[in-house]
């Protein structure tokens, strides 16, 4: 592994305005003063933009060498033109389409930015050279795999949604400009990332509020589903280790490079039971002030049959980023759901 000190680097990193990306950009300004991010984001309404922008305050809010574009990385002499400005010496590739079911029906966005919008990225890194890409896959990968918990050593080769498949295709497509252009690459395949100011599309925040306009919420797999939460910060430290660990160049036998290529899982490795996670999450909800004490749960709980893409479990093996990185994600669900509620309590006013 090839250390990369990150004092008076430059660092590109795409949907900044995003939940994973404007944290990462604030743990790096507040740890790192002599970096310089280069954030790009298309702040896109696949959710409420007053949330993306209110992320953006809390960078604006720490000063620091932070540029900020609003753009597409879709849009090739955009991304060419950025690479050329300002020489990025690592590439944190976050911006994606999300979302398992959104796929179904929007299939259209997932090509052009999961696909389209990360040729370019690679393309960009192919002929402005840079010490290491770090993208975001998924544990979507891992569709209806059998065996848990899910270790990077499976084969995904099942994809069950189109989200799914656009996130394998980005690993596939990275291997094979590490392989031709020697280009040091590390996929993450995150693990149900939750915490404040995340994606009201997720579960947790979807859920609240529908709790709070006294809506029913659907409890898919009548409940019998599993998920491997992981907290917001857990998942930030993982990327900015991993940043600063890049995959060697090595030549082959064929004198030809071996490619500089790594995936890793960053998940909390303890999956809980949708039923359960809706307990918690009510009880702190309460504990917020955001639903009254005499709150009727009961009445607003529907179960119900499975979604199409969707899967019955998640659950990371992490022992690769543990024995790599001396990291293990930790942040237990009830903790995290507090921090979010009472987030939420301010941002919403409740």
């Amino acid at each position: 592994m090839n250390y990369i000190d990150l004092d008076h680097k430059t660092i590109l990193i795409t949907g900044a305005a995003g939940f994973i990306g404007s944290n990462l950009v604030i743990e790096l300004l507040r740890t790192v003063p002599s970096v310089s991010i280069i954030g790009i984001d298309n702040m896109n309404d696949y959710y409420d933009v007053s949330i993306k922008a209110w992320r953006l305050e809390q960078i604006e809010a720490l000063g620091g060498s932070w540029t900020f574009v609003r753009g597409n990385i879709a849009d090739k002499e955009l991304i060419v033109n950025l690479f050329e400005k300002y020489k990025p010496e690592i590439v944190v590739n976050l911006a994606a389409q999300a979302g398992v079911r959104y796929s179904i029906t929007n299939p259209d966005v997932y090509i052009e930015s999961n696909l389209i919008g990360f040729y370019n990225i690679l393309e960009a890194c192919r002929h402005y050279p840079v010490e290491h890409l770090v993208y975001a896959s998924s544990s979507s990968v891992y569709g209806v795999n059998k065996k848990v918990p899910y270790s990077t050593e499976d084969k995904v080769d099942n994809p069950v949604s189109l989200y799914a498949a656009t996130k394998k295709s980005n690993e596939l497509m990275a291997h094979a400009y590490s392989k031709l252009y020697n280009i040091p690459s590390t996929g993450l395949r995150f693990f149900t990332v939750y915490g404040p100011a995340g994606r009201p599309d997720m579960a947790y925040f979807s859920f609240t509020n529908k709790l709070r306009a006294g809506e029913t919420i659907k409890i898919f797999n009548y409940g019998n589903c599993l998920r491997d939460f992981t907290y917001i910060d857990d998942i930030v430290e993982g990327v900015k280790r991993v940043i600063q660990g890049a995959p060697d160049k090595k030549t082959g036998e064929d004198g030809l490079p071996i490619p500089p290529y790594a995936v890793y899982n960053i998940g909390n490795s303890k999956p809980e039971n949708l039923l359960d996670f809706v307990q918690i999450l009510s009880e702190e909800l309460v504990k917020a002030e955001v639903l009254p004490d005499d709150y009727n749960f009961e009445n607003h709980k529907e179960l119900v049959a499975m979604q199409p893409g969707d899967v019955t479990v998640t659950y990371a093996d992490t022992s690769e980023l543990e024995s790599t990185f001396e990291f293990k994600p930790n942040t237990d669900l009830r903790t995290g759901l507090r921090r979010f509620a009472e987030w939420y309590k301010v941002f919403y006013k409740v």
